[in-house]
């Protein structure tokens, strides 16, 4: 008879009904008090391997703490940035927290409040004599795939500019397309102000931003389209951040000034 029932209970697990006892796997990342943050491992000061061998940066650094507030356990979770959307619809993580631009994905994503203003720029070595966009024609421009700095050299103005560019090329991430650049075997490098500008400060390569942003937007974090309940659970947390000046401590931290903008 227990043999019976012990089968009965594995062809209703298999079956795909709900059953008490039939295991986790339709857990969601969120349940068991634990918030899972997708993140470009590759992208300092916002999500990076620390010389430790540990993840951190700026925003995992505001993951942890909205977790810790939330009452969930923070798991860092590196992923392909030009596989986020997987990531994110599969359940493996609960959002995207990394630097993640609003601009031009709005209707993409369920979204948090903007929470820090950034620009694309692009980054050339010094000795390069290239000053301006338009000393860029004819030459090979590096971005990464699926990054905002790729989406927004296809818009508009930008696509007018970029169809100027010899080539514009994309890599897996930023780490890379300095060391192209470094190297010589690109021309530039499209990417975020804020990354650029700690590259430079800490890589020690003689590279430079042009004074010229060709795009502006704002960070959010970004969940799954719909997932409102925990959007709205983070973005209270962020604003209690701000309110207690927990945001502005971290900002310094990483920035030596508060680059956030919630209230």
């Amino acid at each position: 008879m227990k043999k019976f029932v012990s089968l009965l209970l594995v062809s209703v697990c298999v079956s795909g009904l709900v059953l008490t006892g039939c295991g986790k796997s339709a857990d969601k990342p969120s349940e068991g008090g634990k918030f899972t943050v997708g993140f470009d491992q590759d992208f300092p000061p916002m999500g990076f391997v620390g010389e430790d061998g540990e993840f951190t940066g700026f925003d995992l650094e505001l993951a942890a703490e909205a977790a810790k507030r939330m009452g969930k356990e923070v798991v860092y979770q590196p992923i392909a940035w030009d596989s986020k959307d997987a990531e994110l619809d599969s359940g493996t993580i609960d959002c995207i927290w990394n630097g993640f631009t609003i601009s031009s994905r709005e209707d993409s994503y369920t979204w948090s409040d903007a929470y820090m203003e950034n620009s694309q720029v692009f980054v050339v070595k010094k000795d390069s004599g290239i000053s301006s966009a338009a000393d860029l024609k004819g030459k090979i421009v590096e971005v990464q795939a699926d990054s905002s700095a790729e989406a927004a050299l296809k818009e508009g103005e930008n696509a007018e500019l970029s169809a100027t560019f010899g080539t514009l090329q994309t890599t897996p991430d930023y780490d890379t397309a300095l060391m192209d650049l470094d190297m010589g075997t690109v021309d530039a490098v499209a990417m975020d102000s804020t990354v650029a500008e700690y590259k430079i400060t800490s890589g020690g390569m003689a590279l430079m931003v042009l004074d010229q942003p060709f795009a502006s937007e704002t960070y959010g974090v970004g969940f799954k389209k719909g997932n409102e309940t925990l959007r709205d659970e983070v973005n209270d947390t962020l604003k209690a951040m701000a309110k207690d000046g927990t945001l502005k401590k971290i900002s310094e931290k990483w920035f030596g000034t508060d680059v956030t903008i919630i209230k």
